[in-house]
């Protein structure tokens, strides 16, 4: 019979698929696909946690998966080819598809926020066209208020920051407001409490997310996978080991501009269409620089990516 549902996990070509409501009561399923979906080579992953499935269930109780339905949205890396970094023949590898959301947690202290990686995760969900929630987690340890200070800027160019204490209980009704009735990747770095917070949120959770993130966090980067775990208040949130290594995938040096909000809607003021930003004269980003209409800190983390990705582009030839 033809079954329908949402892959909640996959690894090592097999497939947890939790069913829509059918007449036989089946509420789970592990499925594998159809050969004839892995006879072509493919630029990105052919399913993805995440992903809404069809399915024929087997004699024996498992099922074979026959159909993938479009994305309405990826969150995904770059796996690199054996030889290195090289555009023309890196595969996307989805993390988690269809999600409505992802909240980038880290911590005011213990370990200090890298706003840099924020900056790069910031732009894989600009490309994405992803609702995006940044959570500055451990605010009890802010006393003098140095690190929400850090990160005004992302609230003045239209992020949520959510300010939580597990130690105070606060921000963590807002939070559960924002997990409920969504698919959500909740990522970061180790340390920043995202276990505590999860708990928080629904006990039990915390403890299921890390105990998934210690196991596949031992292997290699293109071992690891995402698992989604309902809510009880309806919804799904997912841990993703392997955001905390992000290489930017299919994007060209001089597409960057256009994923730094704050950026995109000068762009087309400078003098020179194919303004680097670095150095020309008439640009309007150097311009919003030096009066304060940009932050430094975000234009350094742009120059850094475009010297990254140039790098990247240089060795492909």
């Amino acid at each position: 019979m033809s079954l329908s549902g949402l892959v909640t996990k996959a690894i090592s070509g097999f497939y947890t698929v939790d069913l829509d409501p059918n007449r036989d009561g089946l509420v789970q399923i592990t499925a594998q696909l159809a050969g004839r979906l892995k006879q072509e080579w493919q630029q990105t992953s052919i399913v993805a946690v995440g992903d809404r499935v069809t399915l024929v269930e087997n004699e024996d109780g498992t099922g074979t998966i026959d159909h993938i339905e479009p994305r309405k949205s990826v969150l995904s890396r770059t796996r690199p080819s054996p030889t290195g970094r090289r555009q023309s023949v890196d595969q996307e590898q989805v993390l988690v598809a269809n999600l409505d959301q992802v909240i980038f947690v880290f911590a005011a202290k213990n370990p200090s926020p890298n706003l840099r990686k924020l900056d790069r995760f910031l732009i894989v969900a600009e490309m994405n066209n992803l609702n995006t929630i940044i959570c500055l987690n451990k605010v009890d340890l802010d006393k003098k208020g140095k690190i929400r200070q850090r990160l005004q800027i992302y609230e003045e160019i239209g992020y949520p920051v959510i300010w939580t204490s597990v130690v105070d209980d606060q921000g963590i009704g807002e939070l559960k407001d924002y997990l409920t009735n969504k698919i959500t990747v909740f990522s970061g770095s180790s340390g920043v409490g995202k276990s505590s917070l999860l708990n928080a949120v629904e006990p039990g959770l915390g403890l299921k997310v890390n105990q998934v993130s210690k196991a596949t966090g031992k292997g290699l980067h293109t071992t690891r996978y995402a698992e989604l775990f309902p809510l009880e208040n309806g919804g799904y949130v997912a841990d993703t080991p392997g955001i905390r290594g992000l290489a930017l995938f299919d994007i060209e040096y001089t597409e960057l501009d256009a994923y730094f909000r704050e950026m995109a809607p000068l762009v087309p003021e400078c003098q020179f269409s194919d303004c680097s930003h670095k150095h020309e004269p008439g640009c309007a980003i150097i311009a919003a620089v030096e009066d304060g209409r940009i932050s430094p800190q975000r234009y350094d983390s742009y120059l850094r990516l475009r010297d990254e990705h140039e790098q990247i582009d240089a060795a492909s030839y």
